[in-house]
């Protein structure tokens, strides 16, 4: 019988095995690598620098934080906040719609085109802003007790009054149209519902309009 011969042991346990122990360990270099650069490298999609790498300072809070109110003593006190904020919450919604701010105006009065019809309102003198007065007076002089001779003249007095209102009127719906079209060209606010915004604004004084004005008499819009 033929004699076999075992290899030799080297061969098969360090030959082979070597070799694929030395590509495990090139793999997983390679792999260790790309994670680091991955991590590392911050011009990598998705990655937000910190402030300090970009060499902005961070506000400190302050040591105290923010002031906490002691709780109500009892239920009288405790209603007595409660208005006092419900006051101070009026007076600000007041103040910020007298400055004209968006957020506190009535939903009549947002948006840029009617803010723009109360400046241009606001700027010149209406006639209309005298009919209420007139009207008035028309009523005391127009009356029975009056002499025939003041009646005559209160009626006449009523009739130029109705005149020049319905005149400065139009005028200011015409001015009002031809601002609108020059400043916003593509608005879909019905024109027709300014018109009437502008007219019912000028029948109002002037220190009692809400919101307050923002210009004076003869400013150029």
């Amino acid at each position: 019988m033929r004699n076999w011969v075992r290899p030799p042991r080297s061969v098969t346990l360090h030959g082979v095995p070597s070799l694929f122990r030395r590509k495990s360990d090139d793999l997983v270099t390679d792999q260790i690598e790309s994670t680091d650069v991955s991590v590392v490298d911050p011009a990598r999609k998705g990655y937000t620098p910190s402030k300090r790498e970009l060499g902005q300072a961070t506000p400190k809070r302050k040591a105290g934080g923010r002031p906490v109110e002691a709780p109500p003593a009892n239920r009288r006190e405790a209603v007595r906040r409660a208005r006092q904020k419900q006051r101070e919450a009026r007076l600000e919604a007041r103040a910020g719609m007298m400055a004209g701010k968006e957020e506190f105006l009535l939903p009549r009065d947002k948006g840029p085109e009617r803010s723009l019809v109360r400046d241009i309102v606001d700027s010149r003198r209406n006639v209309a802003s005298y009919f209420l007065p007139g009207a008035l007076l028309v009523v005391v002089f127009s009356s029975a007790a009056m002499p025939p001779a003041i009646q005559l003249g209160a009626n006449v007095f009523w009739f130029l009054l109705a005149l020049a209102v319905i005149v400065d009127s139009y005028l200011l719906a015409r001015k009002i149209r031809r601002m609108i079209e020059e400043r916003f060209p593509r608005s879909d606010v019905r024109p027709r519902s300014l018109y009437f915004y502008g007219i019912l604004r000028s029948l109002s004084f002037r220190k009692i309009r809400m919101p307050g004005p923002r210009v004076k008499l003869g400013d150029k819009i």
